[in-house]
């Protein structure tokens, strides 16, 4: 599933796009793709206005216009990209016109991703945790949760009520930066540790967005372009290889029900 830097390549690919332009009709290829409205909605509410912004929120890519948001998550396979002509291709769940004759695809081969109207942006602040690029995630936030809670750290990490934007990837790799053993519980964990974990995830997060994300399997931007983060990963999906650190191989284990990569060496589970 696409995480942070990875919604946040995909904004900034369809930002300029978007900004001063207005949709102009949609096609729904898959009528399950918009979760709480319907097409009739979508020409009533969101056509013919003027789009004003277009941010990241945790997952969520955010079309704002004067007060309203058009919210598509992006799932496990979705791609959000611009063409100048209509798509042969394949697994289309949505294609919306735009004034300027321009194309917005949604693409999403396994037809989980979703769009979401939305009257104001506060019912997903309201439900979502804090953005982990924002000054306000720092060293007193992250000991506060983490002190006040007695659950695995890489559950805590992963519910985004939380944390929002972190996905299995990034989770995986800041901890084991920070020589956290995936299952240790969170209110366990030294001082001295939460503070190295908090720089971490902020420095992993915005390297991987200069990188333009992790493609492993499906992500893609721009029509087809990868990220190239996938060469900067250090653990995730490295099980059997030698750890980069100390040679120990690297091992997979479910935990909090995911799928978790680790270094039994030197995320050693002591607390």
């Amino acid at each position: 599933m696409p995480e942070l830097p990875e919604v946040e390549t995909v904004v900034q690919s369809i930002r300029d796009q978007l900004i001063g332009n207005e949709f102009e009709n949609i096609e729904i290829r898959w009528p399950k793709v918009l979760y709480n409205f319907s097409k009739s909605d979508f020409l009533r509410n969101l056509a013919k206005r003027k789009i004003e912004r277009v941010d990241r929120r945790a997952k969520f890519i955010i079309i704002g216009f004067n007060k309203s948001i058009l919210a598509i998550h992006l799932r496990m396979t979705g791609k959000l990209y611009f063409q100048n002509n209509l798509p042969q291709k394949k697994h289309i769940s949505a294609i919306i016109t735009m004034s300027n004759g321009n194309y917005l695809i949604f693409e999403d081969t396994r037809k989980f991703g979703k769009f979401y109207y939305y009257k104001s942006q506060n019912y997903l602040n309201n439900k979502l945790g804090i953005e982990p690029l924002s000054n306000d995630m720092n060293d007193r936030f992250l000991l506060n949760v983490l002190h006040n809670k007695k659950r695995m750290i890489k559950a805590l990490l992963l519910d985004q009520h939380i944390i929002a934007g972190l996905g299995n990837i990034y989770v995986d790799e800041c901890l084991w930066k920070s020589n956290i053993h995936p299952a240790t519980i969170s209110n366990k964990i030294p001082e001295k540790k939460i503070i190295i974990l908090c720089k971490t995830i902020k420095s992993t997060l915005k390297s991987s967005i200069n990188a333009q994300g992790t493609s492993i399997v499906d992500f893609t931007f721009l029509n087809g372009q990868s990220g190239k983060y996938s060469d900067q990963l250090n653990i995730f999906r490295k099980e059997g290889s030698p750890c980069p650190k100390c040679s120990e191989i690297i091992k997979k284990k479910k935990i909090a029900g995911r799928g978790t990569h680790f270094c039994p060496n030197c995320q050693v589970k002591q607390y």
